[in-house]
């Protein structure tokens, strides 16, 4: 009860400001009211167009925010094991991290097909988070646990099992949880500038051309459900694969 007390009372509290805005306003245009966007959304949910829509943002993005996870990880192995790899790749993912998403998509979309273009952005965004999170796990794994493996005979494969998995484990989920809400919203930015077919971008930038802000309102609506979605399935992964000890360290 509690915890839907939380969730109920911002919720009630915010769209009943949003109402009195909506009145204030007096112009759908402007403003519409909860009930109208309520409505539209209904009727998108109604379509195959929708689901088909939403599925097909939600795929692309996805490919993007794993393939970013993975090549952050190896990258991340790299540069600490290696010292010329670290001097030659940190500082171009550090230049990643520091380039504006905007600039990204519009070079990127000079290089492949639109359709690519919101997955490979968002492993984009992704990569530079999680190389930094497992480096620095990485980094800070307890010397002493290396000397005792390595006076137990430990090999390479068995050290990284027993050891750097588990310290570097809460540092990467820290990193995941950070990248998601990083690759879904530059995901959607590069839909809303490509305009890729079947994209929740590609329908908010229609709805903004054609001044239907109802079904402006709808559609962002579906990005911020489907974010919180993501960030619960991804967070129940996480969670599990932290074990019983897990969220105790960053």
């Amino acid at each position: 009860m509690k915890k839907a007390y939380r969730v109920l009372l911002p919720l009630l509290f915010w769209t009943g400001v949003w109402q009195l805005a909506a009145a204030a306003v007096g112009k759908e245009l402007l403003l519409p009211a909860p009930l109208a966007v309520g409505r539209r959304l209904l009727e998108l949910c109604g379509t195959g167009a929708f689901w088909l829509t939403a599925g097909a943002s939600l795929g692309r993005i996805l490919l993007g925010l794993l393939a970013g996870v993975v090549l952050g990880t190896l990258l991340a192995g790299l540069t600490s094991a290696l010292p010329w790899a670290d001097c030659l790749l940190s500082p171009a993912v550090k230049v990643i991290r520091a380039t504006p998403v905007a600039s990204f998509i519009l070079l990127v979309y000079l290089w492949v097909e639109r359709g690519r273009v919101p997955g490979l952005i968002s492993a984009l965004m992704v990569l530079p988070v999680v190389w930094g999170n497992v480096t620095r796990g990485i980094a800070e794994t307890d010397p002493q646990l290396l000397e005792l493996a390595r006076a137990y005979g430990f090999g390479r494969g068995r050290t990284l099992r027993r050891i750097y998995i588990p310290s570097v484990l809460p540092y990467f989920a820290s990193g995941c949880r950070t990248a998601l809400g990083l690759a879904w919203k530059a995901g959607v930015a590069a839909e809303v500038l490509c305009q890729p077919q079947n994209a929740i971008g590609t329908q908010i930038y229609n709805t903004k051309y054609y001044l239907e802000t109802p079904s402006l309102f709808a559609w962002t609506l579906v990005v911020i459900a489907l974010s919180f979605l993501l960030e619960w399935a991804v967070g129940g992964l996480l969670r599990r694969a932290e074990g019983p000890e897990g969220g105790r360290r960053p």
